[in-house]
């Protein structure tokens, strides 16, 4: 290294730069993680002992100073969960870093053999989950005072390792510096939102107010103003440019916390993906350079540096382009999310496919496990994907048009190009296009009215159109190749922009079953549709709130009859109707039916 001037150092490549540019001193993440798993296991216990269980069991009789504690710690309600929906969508951003390091199989266990790769794997998440169970158990946990006492000092550990990490190595190789810094800080500032979410449940003790009406109901509020709207005469209200063209906000619905929660990892991560192409790309750019430099001094006469700036603009435009792209698919997904739900509710399924309108239980309840995991990986894709198809379509353009306006024989190439390729791509496109013109005007028969739109589906010139039929034959042949063709290109640039959007499929109608991203989609819209549904919340809240009331000594059984004034007729006929329900077959027996019957006989 001391023989090396400064010149030539800059000249080596980045793979064989010295070791000292690398931070030998910083924190084992990894090492931090597994210690981590002790203070988590432990604070679990804490949590499960502070829940009590509804029922007893056997250990309950065994040992009575349990008390019906060590119950089941919930950390995140995935299914119809409205309360604190930002709060757990930060608790979800803070992990961010984490969740792309499960996608480069960071924390796959060494020495694992390549078959038990997915073994592997499965050890590493549900380490990460038991690692950040604590932050997400305390935000959910009824004791609120032990609850966030344990989430504040928790996630203050994690900020603080995250922080130690930074600071002693902020970047890991001089090429790639404050690494660390750009990448972090959206989990730092999670963290601390974190950190003051806990003082402020420790403070006031209580839960958001404004999501249920009391405590004692399971409607929350927006669904029951959904119910008022219903039962109400609609309005008609003036919609602004902005909700006719983009997002209606409606305050009668909520996404839940899932939805949030994934809207906000899915941007973070793609943050912290987009950052680490970017210093991928870095590498690329310096090999080039080194290349460029190397026929500088071998005097070939080759310049690179064109080609350089050139995939520079390129990669620069394609990944704002893709950026911009992505990010509008996450809030499109959000909002195609809110109409097909609604449409749901509603009883309209004409937007599924019909091999949907039944799908199986099973499937709709994994599908609720699968959807943020899937959503992610799903946006991280369609980027990656995305952006190459870009980078070819801007290296194309560059080759074609850039750099042949450059060396000044753009219009001489373009001359060509017009002779070679577009002259007879337009001369076939005018002849398809006539045949639907002759076809509109000679062979199809008069309207029966002048008020139709076109003319009826009626052949006028039957043996002109069989000879017309008969000649074009042989040519719509080789038009039909091109078609292909046509056909093929459009599907993969329309299937590799469509590949992030997993709220629609990408494959043909009748093969829609073997798209799992949708079929996910599909399940979980269910279980939303079955679990959070307005009108069924308000019917189990009628009943609820009908038959328990806030004190016991208020309680009245709904078969205790003696105790309210019924008509006794009223109740006969009550009988009456549900003996007739249950059994139809005596309906015939019945005077009523019998004189009716006789009586239409009579007449016939």
């Amino acid at each position: 290294m001391d023989n090396i001037s400064m010149t030539e150092y800059e000249d080596i490549p980045v793979w064989d730069l010295p070791e000292n540019g690398t931070c030998e001193d910083s924190v084992d993440m990894s090492l931090m993680l597994h210690y981590s798993l002790i203070p988590s296991v432990i604070f679990i216990l804490i949590l499960s002992f502070l829940e009590k269980r509804k029922h007893r069991n056997k250990i309950d009789d065994n040992v009575k100073c349990l008390h019906n504690r060590f119950a089941f710690v919930v950390p995140l309600d995935l299914i119809g969960a409205f309360n604190d929906r930002w709060t757990y969508g930060f608790a979800i951003g803070a992990i961010a870093n984490t969740i792309i390091l499960l996608f480069d199989q960071q924390f796959l266990p060494a020495g694992v053999p390549s078959w038990a790769k997915g073994l592997g794997l499965l050890a590493g998440a549900l380490e990460v989950g038991l690692s950040y169970f604590p932050i997400f158990a305390c935000l959910n946990a009824d004791n609120k005072v032990i609850g966030p006492l344990i989430g504040f000092f928790y996630t203050l550990f994690w900020l603080a390792v995250t922080l130690a990490d930074i600071v002693i190595c902020p970047h890991e190789t001089e090429k790639r510096e404050f690494e660390k810094i750009v990448s972090h800080w959206p989990s730092i500032l999670c963290m601390l939102f974190l950190l003051c979410r806990f003082v402020h449940i420790f403070i006031f003790r209580k839960k958001p107010e404004g999501v249920y009406k009391d405590k004692n109901t399971m409607l929350p509020k927006h669904q029951a103003d959904h119910i008022k709207r219903l039962l109400r005469k609609p309005i008609e209200k003036h919609k602004t440019w902005f909700a006719r063209r983009i997002y209606n906000w409606d305050p009668c619905f909520k996404f839940p916390n899932r939805i949030i929660g994934t809207a906000v990892l899915s941007l973070f991560c793609l943050y912290i993906f987009v950052f680490a192409e970017y210093n991928a790309f870095k590498l690329i750019l310096h090999a080039l350079n080194y290349l460029h430099q190397l026929f500088l001094k071998t005097h070939t006469g080759i310049s690179l540096e064109d080609i350089i700036k050139k995939i520079q603009g390129i990669w620069f435009f394609t990944t704002v382009f893709s950026c911009l792209i992505t990010a509008s698919y996450v809030f499109h997904i959000l909002a195609c999310y809110r109409n097909q739900l609604k449409s749901l509710w509603a009883g309209n399924k004409m937007f599924l496919p019909m091999k949907f309108h039944k799908p199986t239980s099973s499937r709709c309840i994994i599908a609720i496990a699968r959807y943020s995991s899937w959503q992610v990986a799903y946006i991280l894709w369609g980027y990656s994907i995305m952006h190459l198809v870009q980078i070819l379509v801007g290296t194309i353009f560059v080759l074609l048009v850039v750099y042949p306006i450059e060396i000044g024989i753009f219009w001489d190439m373009l001359k060509d190009l017009l002779i070679t390729w577009f002259a007879p791509f337009a001369v076939v496109f005018i002849l398809v296009t006539l045949q639907t013109r002759l076809a509109a005007i000679f062979f199809l028969q008069d309207k029966i009215s002048d008020e139709d739109e076109q003319k009826p589906l009626a052949l006028n010139n039957r043996k002109a159109f069989q000879n017309f039929n008969y000649f074009f034959f042989f040519y719509n042949v080789i038009v039909g190749f091109g078609s292909c063709l046509s056909r093929l290109m459009r599907s993969l640039v329309i299937g590799s922009w469509l590949i992030a959007r997993i709220d629609r499929t990408i494959l043909p109608p009748g093969f829609e079953g073997r798209d799992s991203g949708y079929n996910t989609w599909i399940g979980m819209l269910y279980v939303d549709h079955y679990h959070s549904n307005p009108v069924l919340s308000g019917f189990c809240h009628v009943l609820f709130t009908t038959r328990v009331e806030k004190e016991p000594s208020e309680f009245v059984p709904i078969t205790n009859l003696k105790e309210h004034q019924t008509s006794v007729r009223a109740k006969t006929r009550w009988f009456l109707f549900y003996t007739l329900i249950r059994n139809p077959s005596i309906i015939k027996y019945r005077k009523q039916f019998q004189r009716t019957g006789a009586d239409a006989h009579f007449i016939g």
